[in-house]
């Protein structure tokens, strides 16, 4: 297939550019338009060697764009997503997708009412260890799900800019989520389905980062089973997937961060055979995640994660930032 989906980067910060970098070689997806509203911005799109608009609105108005790739302060995700879908244009968002249940209805109504494809930044998914996972889950192969374990957690914030959106406590509340701790409720709905009770506590303990540095998730889900996340911006980078199943487990874990992945290491065991290890070799998943949007909106197999996960994510996040406040239980 060649590169006839053609995309517009809106957002041309640390992600921004590393989204435009990644898809640099897809035969799927060609990233011709930047946008981005600062000096800095614009001049990285240009350095990346894209035509730059100044707004959304512009790239909306542009007739040689099939799609956006939204890689903006979430607070903006829905009113943006509504944008592009009443222009026509599929839109691929990262996490983030809407920080409460409301705007994910409205963002996701637009998005069905307009027939464009949407897409999420849940690159997790696509890493190869855990799709082979999720499969085997899928299949029965370690019983009954009953616990998820997820850890990921990273120091890459501790020389950030302090004026950066992601540090600010109104933009981002409750910081390890919306950095990284949004990734494992993703990954926990998809593998244990609807949730029904989170509890989540915040502190603030192995740095000065104005919204929180470690986080800690329980979420109950409708068939009993349980996931218990970690999300910590103070520590070197760790990640860990473990799902604990009536007749085995398996547990799959980074060797680096995804956005320079250097493969995984997985462990599955099950009841009466020995353990298997097995070591995965490097994937590209953040751009694997794009191209299956794009794919999915030029009419080919439809994009793998379903809206009700969308929404269930979405739900599950807004829940963990009213515990964090509140110190209670919350409903999703």
């Amino acid at each position: 297939m060649t590169a006839d989906f053609r995309v517009a980067v809106v957002g041309l910060g640390w992600w921004g550019r590393t989204v435009a970098a990644a898809l640099r070689g897809s035969d799927v997806v060609s990233v011709v338009l930047g946008a981005d509203p600062s000096a800095a911005g614009r001049t990285a799109g240009e350095e990346l060697g894209l035509r730059m608009a100044n707004s959304l609105e512009e790239v909306l108005q542009a007739p040689d764009i099939d799609g956006v790739v939204l890689c903006t302060p979430h607070t903006a995700h829905a009113g943006q997503i509504v944008a592009a879908a009443r222009a026509g244009k599929h839109v691929f968002c990262e996490k983030p997708l809407c920080t409460s249940g409301e705007e994910a209805e409205w963002a996701l109504g637009e998005v069905a009412e307009h027939g464009v494809t949407l897409g999420v930044g849940h690159e997790r998914r696509f890493e190869p260890p855990v799709v082979d996972l999720l499969r085997r889950v899928r299949a029965g192969e370690f019983g009954t799900p009953l616990v998820f374990e997820g850890a990921f957690s990273q120091d890459k914030f501790l020389g950030m800019d302090p004026g950066n959106w992601r540090l600010s406590p109104e933009v981002s509340p409750v910081g390890p989520l919306s950095a990284t701790g949004v990734h494992l409720v993703d990954l926990s709905v998809a593998l244990l389905g609807a949730p029904t009770q989170v509890w989540a506590r915040m502190a603030t303990l192995g740095s000065e980062l104005p919204n929180g540095d470690t986080l800690t998730v329980t979420i109950g889900f409708e068939s009993g089973a349980t996931a218990v996340l970690t999300s910590v911006l103070a520590t070197p980078f760790f990640g860990r997937a473990m799902l604990v199943g009536s007749s085995g487990w398996v547990e799959v874990r980074d060797r680096n961060h995804p956005e320079e992945p250097q493969g995984w290491d997985v462990v599955r065991k099950r009841r009466g055979a020995p353990a298997v290890t097995e070591f995965v070799p490097p994937h590209p998943a953040v751009r694997d995640n794009i191209e299956q949007w794009a794919k999915a909106a030029l009419g080919g197999s439809p994009y793998p994660i379903p809206v009700e996960e969308m929404r269930w994510t979405v739900r599950t996040y807004e829940a963990v930032v009213r515990s964090v406040a509140s110190g209670r239980v919350e409903s999703p």
